[in-house]
């Protein structure tokens, strides 16, 4: 199946979570009707439109991420980690340590001060996490409009200029994502 994006005219490279679920949604529909009316066209057709729809939604959530970048492999979008996320990451790196050390060499004072250390440092990349997956999905919803609005006025540039708003965001809402789905 091909994407509707005139702007590159690409197939399959293009992914959408929204068009996922109506091709899963489509493709249930297609098997039930095939299944009532015994066409086992239609029921393969439909079971062909749910597996598109399943394969397309695991492509939409696939991002890459080395260090604090982000990455969708089938657009080639990038998107930095916020700032506070990675403070917040080495905040908790040196608190452990600092925590460790102390309970090594029996300093209650800089135990203390790790444990403050890391849990300050886990706070803050969590803010930055909310950050970061919010200005995703502005990036998305704010991308999604101005494609529309650029399409509606034939401005083929501006309508890839929004594209890359949403890719961007969408890369940075995944990133999170996988941080998130990684550490817990």
């Amino acid at each position: 199946m091909s994407s509707n994006d005139s702007t590159n005219n690409t197939t399959s490279t293009n992914t959408s979570t929204l068009k996922s679920y109506l091709d899963q949604a489509t493709g249930v529909a297609q098997r039930a009707v095939g299944s009532l009316t015994g066409d086992s066209s239609i029921q393969a057709l439909g079971e062909d439109t749910q597996s598109h729809g399943k394969a397309e939604h695991e492509a939409s959530h696939s991002t890459t991420k080395v260090g604090s970048v982000a990455a969708d492999p089938s657009t080639g979008t990038t998107a930095s980690d916020h700032p506070q996320r990675n403070n917040g990451s080495w905040d908790q790196t040196v608190g452990s340590a600092k925590e460790s050390l102390g309970n090594l060499i029996g300093n209650e004072g800089l135990r203390k001060a790790g444990q403050d250390q890391n849990a300050a440092g886990k706070q803050a990349e969590a803010e930055g996490q909310v950050k970061d997956w919010g200005e995703g999905v502005k990036g998305r919803v704010a991308g999604n409009v101005g494609k529309v609005a650029a399409a509606a006025t034939g401005d083929e540039e501006e309508e890839k200029r929004w594209k890359d708003v949403h890719d961007e965001g969408k890369v940075r809402q995944r990133g999170v994502e996988a941080d998130v789905d990684k550490r817990y």
